[in-house]
């Protein structure tokens, strides 16, 4: 076999595996899942089986959705899958909005409760503020 023909049947064997086009890769979503075994969206589709639906975020599942601490309130169990929405949805404005205005609303019914308890703290006191 002179070096031609090698040439030429390296090139034939390339040709013949040669794969093709790939197709354009989806985007992997980072978000761990664990931290959705007990979260339902707004719209009540499940997003993953759980035994249990519940109002709130465990330790674990807040550390492992990697919430900053100043977010592990009552609302977190809106927040965790609120936030896998914009990751997914490259937080486009207008995606996500079910989930934001859900996410929002617990916060300020939140506000509202912690005023309602300050305002019974004050009346007990006879008006007297504590600064």
């Amino acid at each position: 076999m002179t070096v031609t023909e090698d040439v030429k049947n390296t090139v034939k064997d390339v040709l013949e595996t040669k794969e093709q086009p790939r197709k354009r890769q989806q985007r992997r979503s980072s978000f761990p899942q664990a931290a959705l075994s007990n979260f339902q969206c707004p719209l009540g589709l499940l997003l993953m089986p759980s035994p249990t639906i519940t109002g709130r975020a465990t330790r674990e599942e807040m550390s492992a959705a990697r919430l900053p601490l100043a977010y592990r309130d009552s609302c977190a169990h809106l927040l965790i899958p609120l936030n896998r929405c914009r990751f997914e949805e490259y937080y486009l404005p207008w995606k996500c909005v079910d989930e934001r205005h859900s996410y929002e609303k617990c916060q300020y019914d939140e506000f509202k409760k912690r005023v309602a308890k300050m305002d019974e703290i004050r009346a007990a006191k006879g008006g007297a503020r504590s600064n």
